[in-house]
């Protein structure tokens, strides 16, 4: 199946999970119009199996109240117990069609491919949903993180008919790039959800939400290119 996707694709990272107010944070993203939202947490393990599922049931009520998919990283079984919209897997994960097995065939599959046009092309071949393409610029929450090349996505878009992801250190000033290129989707971490330190929740609210409208606005003003998601149904 291949889906409508397009606009910002909203991560969470690990600090914001940490904070008290993370939910005013995601609930700002949400009012500002992001149309993914990927619950990505490694210390969340740490925590009790009970409190992660209280929080990805809080995360999936949100969305929920907002029409937008909640993807779990990684983890399959999570997903399925929480009744999240679908999944993102790394190279390591498990593959696509055992993810498609499990999780059913309405489920949002993506899987992330580096600067490989062959992972993309083996992804799309599978059954993924989208294909997630990075990092294009130097990433605070992967510094370590290899760049991709911006013609990867102009490459893509005549080879896939699937919607593709860029992720790595995107920005309002610099994403506008990335969509002329070919991406349907910015993938956003910091950008949206960095150096949130304000000890109150609507503050942080209205903060995230004007950065998710200022990403957002990205789409409506491009043209081309990038534009061939609208034909991606």
């Amino acid at each position: 199946m291949t889906r409508h996707l397009r606009g910002i694709y909203a991560i969470l990272n690990d600090p914001l999970m940490t904070s008290e107010h993370f939910l005013a944070a995601v609930e700002g993203s949400l009012a500002g119009g992001i149309q993914l939202l990927q619950y990505r947490n490694k210390a969340v393990a740490a925590q009790p199996a009970d409190r992660t599922v209280a929080i990805g049931c809080e995360l999936l009520d949100l969305c929920k109240q907002y029409q937008v998919p909640l993807l779990i990283n990684d983890d399959l079984e999570f997903c399925a117990e929480i009744g999240a919209q679908g999944v993102h897997l790394g190279q390591r994960d498990v593959d696509c069609s055992y993810a498609r097995a499990r999780l059913g065939p309405e489920a949002i599959i993506g899987i992330t491919c580096h600067d490989s046009l062959t992972l993309a092309q083996t992804a799309a071949s599978d059954g993924a949903d989208y294909v997630a393409f990075g990092s294009f610029f130097p990433s605070v929450t992967k510094p370590e993180a290899a760049p991709a090349a911006l013609d990867t996505l102009s490459k893509a878009c005549k080879q896939l008919n699937i919607p593709l992801v860029a992720i790595g250190g995107i920005n309002a000033d610099n994403g506008g790039s990335l969509i002329e290129a070919g991406a349907d989707m910015l993938a956003v971490i910091h950008g949206l959800f960095g150096e949130l330190d304000q000890p109150n929740a609507e503050v942080i609210r209205q903060h995230v939400r004007q950065r998710a409208e200022r990403l957002a606005s990205l789409f409506s003003r491009q043209v081309g290119v990038g534009a061939r998601s609208s034909n991606i149904i």
